[in-house]
């Protein structure tokens, strides 16, 4: 019987000492998910561990209520982030050395029935993609001071790549009022590609380029587009921790 199949891999890269990431990828449960602590912020790799726990700890409940659409899928996956910030917050009140850590997150969620939808909820500058006929589409914008200035024409998108203000988050599990998440649902087909990744891909990959890997496979296999993506990063430089999760239908 085919399904959904996710793989994941994570790398600290060639610059980092840490790797701040962590991602989730529970076939069985239909939710894949990539978080990327606040880099320069202590805790980081805490912050992102407790949300991707936090996400495992639940989604068996979570997936449970997706197939039964009660409540709406949308207010499952809020529900689902807002647990994982709580994890965050009350992890920093118990260890108040880690005050100020935090995370972004990019969570997908495919409803199978009655025709396959991709929800998507993401808080920061992690992202998603779908991958179709050859094309490469964003499906999340980040939340970033630098995406809010290229909305208003201040930067151009080649500017925006050396911009001193370019790794500022505007929102960010686990931070006080930062934490609001954006939300969506796409149609997706069977032969359709889905990924998620951190920042530290784009860092190091245009989206041609992401684009050009990921047609490599008439037929795509989520473990070897997962290598070559994460590899092409670390060829590139790997200046910050990379991690990638596809999902495709088998």
């Amino acid at each position: 019987m085919s399904k959904w199949t996710g793989i994941g891999r994570s790398e600290t890269g060639h610059v980092r000492t840490v790797n701040q990431d962590a991602f989730t990828a529970i076939d069985a449960h239909g939710i894949w998910a990539v978080a990327d602590g606040m880099g320069g912020h202590i805790g980081g790799d805490i912050a992102a561990q407790t949300a991707i726990k936090t996400i495992e700890d639940h989604a068996a409940s979570s997936n449970e209520a997706l197939r039964n659409g009660h409540p709406p899928p949308t207010d499952v996956l809020t529900d689902l982030i807002a647990r994982a910030h709580e994890a965050i917050v009350d992890r920093t009140r118990s260890q108040p050395k880690l005050k100020g850590m935090g995370t972004t997150i990019v969570l997908l969620a495919i409803v199978p029935t009655p025709a396959p939808v991709a929800y998507l909820i993401h808080v920061g500058d992690s992202r998603a993609y779908r991958f179709r006929s050859g094309a490469l589409t964003p499906l999340t914008r980040d939340h970033s001071l630098i995406e809010k200035y290229l909305e208003r024409g201040i930067l151009t998108p080649q500017t925006a790549k050396t911009h001193p203000e370019r790794h500022v988050l505007t929102r960010a599990l686990g931070v006080p009022g930062m934490a609001t998440p954006t939300i969506g649902a796409f149609p997706i087909q069977d032969n359709d590609v889905v990924l998620l990744c951190s920042d530290g891909l784009m860092k190091m990959l245009e989206d041609d380029d992401i684009q050009r890997v990921l047609t490599t496979q008439s037929e795509p296999d989520p473990t070897h587009l997962c290598d070559q993506l994460v590899t092409a990063a670390l060829d590139r430089g790997g200046e910050d921790n990379v991690t990638v999760v596809v999902v495709a239908h088998r």
